[in-house]
């Protein structure tokens, strides 16, 4: 009886040493994911991190919030001026015709066909996503596959990692348009207006520097409730047209956007059955782009 007891008190302490020592079993990162109604709540250790709304009422499925580390988000959701601003999204316009990206249901709609959780309850959540791109009295140009990765690397950063698979349903003319692609809005706090700083790979900064220049990655970060915390967009060297041209503004919005500067100056065409493979990630960081060490994390993203 004694020697059993002396065992299992051995055990017990030799748990807590390894506790105390290595922070690993304590600190162990929880990611979940839960789906309710038209939205997928993901959580990183029971905190919300970010909801996938997926509403039939929504022009096309968005992230909103984009909690940071201070556990404020860090994008921003519509305002008078710019109402198709959704916080951090994916969308087109003047695609053979429609428009997938402003106001309006009946000018075009990415509509989600399915939102799968396909991991939860570990260190990633991961969730398969089918769109259809469509509009009233006319055929659907696209349908795309956005398989979407969260993890937590750190308390001080966190990622999303998204994956977009899109076929063409038909021959596709995409006019020249600002508005293409994958976009973050930042929240006005973070603002180069308000005291915030967007920076590229390059260094340059500001939408005077940054506006028009082919970049692998942007930050955008500011200083609020006496931290510092911002978001960063990263391209995959893979992505057709790498490294995409920016549309960036001050006031907080930033978007690697190809169709702003099309080759020919007027257009950009894809055939039918083409698929395209665009993969994105965003980093969600405390600090500035140097203490999250974004120019590190694109090492990474573009080895994988």
């Amino acid at each position: 009886m004694g020697k059993t007891t002396n065992t299992f008190f051995l055990l017990i302490i030799t748990f807590f040493v390894q506790v105390i020592f290595s922070g690993n079993i304590l600190a162990q990162t929880k990611i979940s994911a839960e789906k309710l109604g038209d939205k997928i709540d993901i959580r990183i250790n029971n905190n919300l991190f970010t909801s996938y709304i997926l509403s039939a009422n929504e022009k096309y499925p968005f992230f909103f919030p984009v909690n940071g580390p201070s556990k404020a988000s860090v994008t921003s959701m519509r305002n008078a001026n710019y109402p198709h601003h959704s916080s951090l999204f994916f969308g087109c316009d003047k695609v053979n015709g429609g428009n997938y990206w402003q106001e309006g249901l009946e000018r075009g709609q990415i509509i989600s066909l399915r939102a799968d959780i396909i991991e939860t309850e570990g260190d990633k959540v991961v969730i398969e996503n089918e769109c259809i791109w469509k509009r009233p009295e006319a055929k659907s140009p696209i349908k795309d596959i956005r398989t979407i990765t969260v993890r937590a690397p750190s308390e001080n950063l966190f990622v999303i990692d998204f994956d977009i698979t899109m076929e063409m349903l038909l021959d596709i003319t995409i006019n020249k348009t600002n508005h293409s692609f994958f976009s973050g809005r930042m929240d006005p706090d973070l603002a180069v207006t308000n005291g915030g700083t967007m920076i590229n790979a390059e260094g340059e900064t500001s939408e005077k520097g940054t506006f028009g220049k082919a970049s692998a990655w942007m930050d955008y970060h500011g200083k609020r409730m006496g931290q510092i915390e911002g978001m960063a967009i990263l391209q995959h060297p893979s992505n057709k047209w790498y490294p995409s041209t920016w549309f960036t503004r001050d006031y907080g919005f930033f978007s690697p956007t190809p169709m702003y500067w099309p080759e020919n100056g007027e257009n950009t065409m894809l055939k039918k059955g083409e698929v395209v493979k665009l993969r994105y990630r965003v980093l969600v960081h405390s600090g500035d782009h140097k203490m999250a060490k974004i120019a590190e994390e694109f090492e990474k993203f573009k080895n994988e």
